[in-house]
């Protein structure tokens, strides 16, 4: 039986900064938040995490390799899997409301060497899908993000049926796909 370590104090951090993120909304996520969550002087955080940005790039990093994981999982497991990552795309984010909407609201830190790889990562299994077409990965993004942005936000009207807006969606997305590929 293998003894893992103990998170690094950054570790710790970061996860008490999703914590309060997740359980809390942004309005929570400060640094003398932070702080308190773990027990320590908010000028000690300084000391493994630059800034708030770098805190909000940690979580953006982490968030966006979660989010990969679960879209891999959604192409290899399913028989149609444009259905299936939109699907992925679309649970994950309901779950993690808080944490989708720093990822995609905030600009990326594409200079963040963690943040650059997270974001290739979670493009990757919609681009495979794509047959490697981004324009094509870019347009199922675009859809994925822009409807559950609206779920999100409660703005779509009151009886609107949601789960016949992501099937139609995904019915006209299909004939984008390479052949192989469209389930």
């Amino acid at each position: 039986m293998s003894v893992s370590e103990p998170p690094s104090r950054r570790e710790q951090i970061v996860a008490a900064a999703r914590r309060l993120l997740e359980e809390e909304g942004p309005a929570a996520l400060s640094m003398r938040n932070v702080a308190a969550e773990i027990g320590i002087r908010a000028p000690s955080l300084y000391e493994h995490v630059a800034d708030k940005r770098a805190l909000e790039s940690a979580i953006i990093a982490a968030g966006l390799g979660e989010q990969a994981a679960v879209l891999r999982a959604a192409v290899a497991a399913d028989e149609d899997p444009l259905t299936a990552v939109g699907a992925a795309w679309r649970t994950w984010a309901l779950a993690h409301p808080h944490v989708y909407r720093l990822i995609y609201a905030r600009d990326l830190d594409r200079s963040d060497p963690a943040v650059a790889a997270a974001e290739q990562e979670a493009a990757a299994p919609i681009w495979a899908l794509c047959g490697g077409d981004k324009l094509t990965a870019r347009v199922i993004w675009a859809f994925a993000h822009g409807t559950v942005q609206l779920e999100l936000s409660d703005r779509f009207p009151p009886g609107a049926d949601v789960e016949a807006i992501w099937a139609r969606g995904m019915t006209a997305l299909r004939a984008l796909l390479p052949a192989d590929a469209s389930g």
